[in-house]
């Protein structure tokens, strides 16, 4: 007996967006902008510590340390990206299982790719614009961040002087105390002691200014004295002074090479293994954001009774196996170990068949080689 069905069903197309993939979408989100504020605050806190440690040595420009905050999120948020987008997509599919949503999909004639196109409905735009922040966004930021930091390290003789407090430099070798600083910047009340070697020099100022000259920057002491000598001797040098002007040297370093600030216009086509290195790292991270999430979808069914958070164990194991994988195939790469396009393909393909396996454990070997066997034909 045939069914009678309704003229043209089978010939219906499908919509382009159903509802269960706005529910997952939706879903997927939600989860990605929470797990992935979480990992970008305990990440960028902990990298910010640094930078306040050199604030308060003076090493840093109290002006820069919001501008320093902001850009370092923006380089955590898309390093981290791929293994938030993992997390989310362990969480929900998680929870669909547990609710026993997966199992009313099933019903209904949903089955891996009803899944995976809803899931990639959110991940493929995601991985197509982490391409351009991976290779132009990040690196600005990271140019932003070296440039703050080495225009702070070459001006940093006299940051940090508040009023009221003793601020050391170099080591301890400047002393500098300023009893009150007024609203045109001008200190007053400066003592001020340098020690060169076994000399030591005194300044006690009643105001002190700093003033940019042709030549360079000067700070200039005001009706004051200045003693200089040698501890523990008798010989002293008094100099009375109505102005006094001292020339602050710029301190100039030379920063060391920032990779991830390389340009990506500077490592196209590049021979030399440190950019192609560096040019892999970047790419990694959209092909790390489909790949992952293509292996969070069967990871997440594999211990259906435990819960949501079930399979995080195994999820947290494959991703930093995966992460460290990736760093030694660089490694690895700009020591000429092995080929370059081995250690672009080598770490991906196999976190491939690692998503192969466990697809075809949840849906059987026989399921796979028909669908591949479909493709191909």
């Amino acid at each position: 007996m045939e069914a009678d069905w309704p003229k043209g069903y089978k010939t219906e197309h499908r919509k382009l967006v159903t509802v269960l993939d706005k529910m997952i979408v939706q879903d997927l989100m939600k989860t990605l902008l929470s797990v992935l504020t979480v990992i970008v605050v305990i990440i960028v806190s902990r990298k910010f510590i640094r930078v306040l440690d050199d604030a308060i040595a003076g090493q840093v420009s109290n002006e820069t340390l919001l501008s320093i905050l902001g850009l370092k999120t923006i380089v955590a948020s898309i390093e981290f990206l791929p293994v938030a987008l993992f997390m989310a997509v362990l969480m929900v599919m998680g929870r669909m299982y547990r609710d026993q949503e997966m199992a009313a999909v099933a019903s209904a004639g949903g089955g891996a790719g009803t899944i995976y196109r809803a899931v990639f409905l959110l991940v493929f735009p995601l991985s197509v614009l982490s391409v351009g922040l991976s290779l132009y966004v990040s690196p600005w930021a990271e140019s932003q961040v070296d440039k703050l930091m080495q225009q702070g390290q070459d001006s940093a003789d006299l940051r940090g002087v508040a009023a009221g407090k003793f601020s050391e430099y170099s080591q301890g070798d400047l002393v500098f105390y300023v009893e009150k600083i007024s609203d045109d910047k001008k200190m007053h009340n400066v003592f001020v002691q340098n020690r060169n070697n076994t000399n030591v020099a005194i300044i006690n100022a009643e105001s002190a200014r700093l003033k940019d000259l042709p030549d360079g920057k000067y700070i200039i002491f005001e009706n004051g004295e200045q003693v200089q000598g040698q501890p523990g001797t008798l010989n002293y040098v008094i100099e009375q002074f109505v102005e006094y002007a001292v020339r602050i040297e710029e301190k100039v370093s030379v920063a060391a090479v920032n990779r991830q600030a390389l340009s990506a216009d500077l490592l196209w086509g590049s021979d030399v293994m440190l950019y192609v290195a560096e040019l892999q790292r970047r790419f990694s991270i959209p092909l790390g954001a489909m790949l992952l999430s293509f292996v969070a979808v069967p990871l997440a069914q594999i211990s259906p009774r435990s819960g949501v958070y079930g399979n995080m164990f195994a999820g947290f194991l494959i991703y930093f196996s995966y992460g460290n994988l990736v760093r030694v195939s660089q490694s690895w790469v700009m020591s000429e170990t092995i080929p370059a396009w081995l250690g672009g393909l080598g770490v991906n393909v196999l976190l491939l068949l690692i998503g192969s396996f466990l697809l075809a454990r949840l849906y059987g070997w026989q399921w796979l080689v028909m669908k591949v066997r479909g493709r191909v034909s």
